[in-house]
């Protein structure tokens, strides 16, 4: 009888912390001139596949092969051994899982925790090691250039494949900015701005609502059409900028081996698998928001997005582009982004290059002067090197310096927080030094005057704090893992990235 008072009082604990855990900026630009067969002389990747992954089994016809093999991350390795940790004040389950990468469920079984909101101060948890069996699958559902607006998407028509689809999207608009813009437009801007793949978004919006082929999609997705149930992300245009901003956040955090284990929307904890593709890695991250394990399973295997992509375009690997970023990548000889003479103010590190989930490819620049806030400064935002400019919107100057006309392929430069007074139009060629327009806190988010810079070779962003730092004048990004901290670096001289003008952050051409 005991034994049996003991597995009925450890299910009925089960039960309860599992209902716990559970209740727990721019107009589109537009492309007048012809597209290219062979945008930035890059061909899709037609070497010999090397590695062949799991067959769709919605899709027999389709072999999922990834034309290069992707070595194993060197992840942290998790515990092996369980820990006992003491309640500190403040502290609360959820906190204490976070900190040891396990769940609140399996931390509230280990220590027969009736209700894991009451824990007390000196109270000694045990915390049971993640279970080594428990791995994301290793089935890799798009390659890196299907994640990034990179060279793969120069041919895409985002607005004839929406309309050819008929589905509610064809018909959808929304106010943003204070501008009328269909469903196509938002899908273009979203993928502009985050460099995401608008092939990727339409195939989520599409496997979590419908929108893409449903004339009539779930009255419930009508408002959250990417099931992100947050009201102040009502309507297209802050959906897919949430789904866009964490793609990217899994995509780079993969890429400097930070992403070493996923907490799903139930609570779980998955540990990572080694040998996924930074891009899977990005979709994999995306659902683990949204899903608990069971859901979440499904949505990244062969029969969850991987299907509605096939369905859509095919399978994703025959359009791959490796290697999307050459490991000999160098960066084309650039200058400071403002005028001779003036001293302007370092103060921002590496940071997001939009939004917060992109890699740490942006530096910002302060203009000089007084007065703080947002006022429109009178010095100039320059150009750091030779190149044309392609979008001039809402704040953004997109500038490519390839040569082909396509912020898709090649480098290009990002100078946002550019006022649409005399600021430089699309179509303009430029040269280092001419004049782009004058810092402000248009577009994107901005608490004060700033000119905000960042590199994308072929749709990735490059970050400023890693193999190939941002060099400008000679002086060069270095980061602290810390976002917005840094320094620019030049013969033995150091400038600090500092919130304000002082002297140690003062720099000039």
């Amino acid at each position: 009888m005991a034994g049996r008072f003991v597995t009925y009082k450890k299910l009925l604990l089960a039960v309860f912390v599992v209902a716990f855990i559970l209740i727990a900026c721019a107009q589109i630009a537009s492309w007048n001139h012809p597209i290219p067969t062979n945008p930035g002389g890059i061909q899709p990747n037609t070497a010999t596949a090397s590695m062949a992954v799991v067959p769709s089994a919605t899709h027999p016809e389709v072999v999922f092969i990834t034309p290069t093999p992707d070595p194993p991350k060197a992840l942290p390795t998790l515990r092996a051994d369980p820990e006992n940790y003491v309640v500190q004040r403040g502290d609360n389950l959820d906190r204490i899982a976070r900190q040891y990468s396990i769940s609140v469920y399996a931390i509230a079984l280990a220590n027969d925790l009736v209700n894991p909101n009451l824990i007390e101060v000196g109270q000694v948890l045990l915390i049971p090691p993640p279970d080594p069996d428990a791995s994301a699958p290793a089935f890799k559902i798009i390659p890196d250039s299907e994640l990034v607006f990179g060279p793969s998407t120069v041919n895409f028509d985002i607005a004839g494949f929406i309309q050819d689809q008929g589905g509610y999207l064809a018909n959808y608009s929304e106010i943003v900015d204070d501008v009328l813009v269909n469903g196509a437009q938002i899908v273009e801007r979203i993928a502009r701005e985050y460099s995401v793949n608008p092939r990727l978004l339409l195939s989520l919006l599409e496997y979590q609502s419908g929108w893409v082929t449903q004339e009539y999609p779930q009255e419930e997705t009508l408002l959250y059409p990417m099931r992100v149930f947050d009201a102040w992300r009502t309507g297209l245009f802050r959906q897919l900028s949430w789904a866009a901003n964490n793609l990217n956040r899994g995509y780079y955090l993969w890429q400097v081996n930070s992403l070493p284990i996923l907490s799903l929307a139930d609570g779980l904890v998955v540990p990572m698998e080694a040998t996924v593709n930074a891009g899977t890695a990005g979709v994999q991250y995306f659902f683990s928001l949204l899903n608990g394990r069971q859901d979440w399973e499904r949505a990244i295997s062969e029969q969850g997005l991987a299907a509605t992509f096939i369905d859509f375009f095919g399978n994703p690997f025959s359009m791959a582009v490796e290697p999307l970023v050459p490991d000999d990548l160098h960066q084309p000889p650039m200058q400071l982004p403002f005028e001779d003479g003036e001293v302007w103010s370092f103060t921002g590190g590496p940071h997001g290059g939009w939004g917060d989930g992109s890699g740490w490819a942006a530096l910002d620049f302060a203009p000089p002067g007084e007065p703080r806030g947002c006022v429109l400064s009178s010095s100039w935002v320059v150009a750091v090197a030779d190149g044309l400019v392609i979008r001039s919107e809402n704040g953004a100057v997109v500038q490519d310096l390839s040569g082909d006309g396509y912020e898709q392929t090649g480098w290009t430069v990002l100078y946002l927080h550019v006022d649409s007074h005399n600021r430089v139009k699309s179509g303009t060629y430029l040269q280092a030094g001419d004049r782009i327009g004058h810092p402000s806190c248009e577009g994107g988010v901005s608490s004060g005057t700033h000119l905000h810079i960042a590199r994308r070779y072929n749709g990735e962003w490059i970050p400023a704090d890693q193999s190939v730092p941002f060099i400008m004048d000679g002086w060069a990004s270095n980061g602290y893992r810390v976002e917005y901290n840094g320094t620019l670096v030049r013969d033995g001289q150091i400038v600090e990235a500092l919130n304000g003008r002082f002297p140690a952050n003062a720099i000039q051409r």
